[in-house]
């Protein structure tokens, strides 16, 4: 068998779950409106066909004092059942089971009804908690208890109750923000007690033939959380009310340590769990970027859990499980936990869905149906945008040549692998390697496209991905030999010296600065120097887990900036930047707003800041100042009457994205 422990049956008294992997929840943005229930059905029944031991839905509120925004997904009256029966009758006509996951926000609650143990305010949220009564805690228990009988008339194989990541139960159990001195607060006992009540009293209620999963926050990774022995004594607590399985959480969303970027180690949490194991009896669920099956056989074969957990390696392919257990591995179309498309559209209010699938969360509008009709296809440009309109245009029966003049697919992926904490994009290019060749793409590479050519080949149609040109700068100097591109040093390998400046703070400037500050091999494939870097304490010896970070020295002095006021970085992606902002910072790199460019010469950089020029005395200059839309071949051929179609960085070149570019060529590739 492939990944044999992963493989194996998991016996929960009542039930037997064929495999150890656990779809973790996931918020998408359809759990909110009763009337996404239908695509957020097919979005489960997709991912129960293929293969899933178990899975969670996102997480739902109790009640309206537990919403997680304003008419936010709840479960707390009988007539919310039917829209929830669509998900259940979805997953068991597959042969999948699913639980509800019970999240009941506290004072990350982005509404003014919000409450909480103590009066205290988030850092992440604007509104202030009310403080809960003791009458009221009562009630809130009642709230997740009913919540879960609901949840099993409506059909679902159990609950997850969430106990972590800083929202109410995590609240109650930590005394940063709890400040109680009554039943429910005071010592670690008291602060325990709330959840524990919410597992006794749910399995009173739901009887022994129910699964509940708890998620226990096994690293806060905050100020003044839990520490280990009040985590082992939880557990034990959680264990004998009753609970099913303990699923591993980590971290609070205001703890300034990162937890699943993808610059996070794979399975860089896992010891946590491991640490755990052999204080409980039930099975436990390691967590956090565990994306391939290597990892995840590897941690249930070390005996460092019993389960895993993946949520984005689903959006990211629905069919994972099933590509493992097949011998298909290679051919899994693997998260490289960006955060672009899920994490960053539901906090933008916005419904999730995939970087390297955009079907995910559009099961039900973006159809990949056989073509009326075959045509013959070219393809110009093998990046993200012309790779994924070439293997979908093959999908549908069209006869496809993708042609690009570099010796190697990819595109800018190829420069952005090389990024320190960017490897994962490896993976991507490996995924479309055997995708273009499984589906018979004509994959023509080291070849320059000509409009004349191309006309002459009887093409039906162009689809022209090529890309983009990187914009120059222009100042006294700027044409000197030691003023270089990004590409000068992330695809020539141009020498650079020990002191840069990086002119333009976007994304692209972002990745230069850390590719140049990073020794290798990056932090990122070490869990070790990883968690030394950034302040956690793997021996859990400090309450929290934190300790002081102690960052490696920066391989190169930088200067990162930028001609805008403000500060560089600000239009990052709202759960990336900070971490990218926060390792720059760390490197000693120095970040400027509102700078003038002034002349390069022997002395360095002449910029002027605040009306005040400075000399920054460095031997290169990188720029980084975007990217103009590469169209002479779209603009040869649409002058020849050629039908054409551009997408990617040729469409649209004001800041490379690859979320844009993939979701763009596969919906085209769908209506051709």
């Amino acid at each position: 068998m492939n990944f044999p422990h992963l493989f194996a049956p998991l016996e929960l008294g009542h039930v037997t779950l064929p495999n150890r992997i656990l779809m973790g929840s996931m918020h998408t943005g359809l759990e909110d409106k009763a009337a996404d229930y239908d695509k957020l059905a097919a979005y489960f029944a997709e991912r129960a066909r293929g293969g899933v031991g178990l899975m969670v839905t996102g997480g739902i509120a109790p009640s309206v004092a537990g919403w997680l925004k304003p008419f936010g997904g709840r479960l707390s009256m009988p007539w919310h059942k039917p829209r929830h029966r669509k998900l259940t009758a979805a997953v068991h006509a597959e042969g999948g089971r699913i639980c509800l996951q019970i999240l009941h926000a506290g004072r990350y609650g982005y509404h003014p009804l919000s409450v909480a143990p103590s009066r205290l305010k988030s850092p992440i949220t604007p509104f202030t908690p009310r403080a809960l009564s003791a009458r009221g805690v009562e009630r809130t228990i009642d709230d997740f208890v009913r919540c879960a009988q609901l949840a099993r008339e409506a059909g679902y194989d159990g609950v997850e109750v969430m106990g972590s990541e800083g929202y109410l139960i995590n609240e109650f159990i930590a005394s940063r923000t709890n400040r109680r001195d009554d039943a429910w607060g005071g010592d670690a006992a008291r602060r325990m007690r709330f959840p524990v009540e919410v597992v006794r009293r749910t399995r009173e209620a739901v009887g022994k033939d129910f699964i509940i999963v708890y998620r226990l926050s096994m690293l806060d990774l905050v100020e003044d959380g839990q520490d280990w022995g009040e985590i082992v004594a939880l557990a034990k607590a959680v264990e004998a009310a009753g609970a099913s399985i303990i699923n591993t959480g980590i971290g609070w969303h205001e703890a300034r340590i990162p937890t699943i970027v993808t610059s996070v180690p794979r399975a860089g949490f896992a010891w946590v769990t491991a640490k755990l194991r052999p204080e409980v009896g039930i099975p436990l669920v390691a967590t956090n970027r565990i994306n391939m099956p290597e990892a995840a056989e590897r941690i249930l074969a070390a005996g460092e859990a019993d389960m895993v957990s993946m949520a984005r390696p689903l959006l990211a392919d629905p069919a994972w499980a099933a590509k493992a257990r097949d011998g298909r591995a290679d051919r899994i179309n693997t998260c490289i936990a960006c955060n672009q498309a899920c994490l960053d559209h539901v906090f933008q209010n916005r419904r999730a869905s995939c970087l390297v699938n955009p079907r995910a969360c559009h099961e039900t509008e973006l159809e990949i149906a056989p073509a009326a009709r075959r045509r013959r296809i070219a393809v110009i440009g093998a990046g993200p945008a012309g790779m994924a309109c070439a293997s979908t245009l093959a999908e549908r029966g069209h006869a496809v040549s993708l042609i690009d003049q570099a010796d190697a697919i990819g595109g800018q992926f190829n420069y952005a692998k090389r990024i320190p904490g960017k490897e994962e994009f490896h993976e991507t290019l490996r995924y479309f390697g055997h995708r273009l060749g499984d589906l018979g793409v004509d994959v023509r590479l080291g070849r320059r496209a000509d409009a004349t050519a191309l006309l002459g080949d009887g093409y039906d149609a162009f689809v022209v991905a090529t890309g983009i040109t990187p914009r120059r700068v222009d100042f006294p100097g700027s044409d000197d030999p030691r003023v270089l591109s990004y590409l000068d040093v992330l695809a020539l390998g141009k020498p650079v010296g020990a002191r840069v400046a990086i002119v333009g703070a976007g994304g692209i400037g972002f990745d230069v600065a850390e590719f140049l500050v990073e020794n290798a091999p990056s932090p990122s494939t070490d869990i070790g120097r990883w968690t030394r870097e950034w302040g956690v304490d793997r021996q859990l010896a400090r309450r929290s887990g934190l300790v002081q970070p102690r960052p490696e020295a920066p391989a190169r002095e930088v200067w990162l900036l930028q001609r805008s006021e403000g500060r560089p970085g600000a239009r990052l992606n709202k759960t990336t930047g900070w971490v990218h902002r926060a390792t720059l910072k760390a490197k000693q790199v120095k970040m400027l707003g509102g700078v003038s460019y002034r002349r390069f010469d022997d002395q360095g950089l002449h910029v002027g800041i605040d009306g005040e020029t400075r000399i920054l005395p460095v031997d290169n200059v990188v720029v980084c100042a975007g990217q103009e839309p590469n169209r002479q071949l779209a603009d040869a051929l649409i002058a020849a009457g050629a039908e054409v179609h551009v997408i990617g960085g040729a469409d649209v070149a004001a800041e490379l994205d690859a979320k844009r570019a993939i979701d763009q060529g596969t919906r085209l590739a769908a209506t051709l």
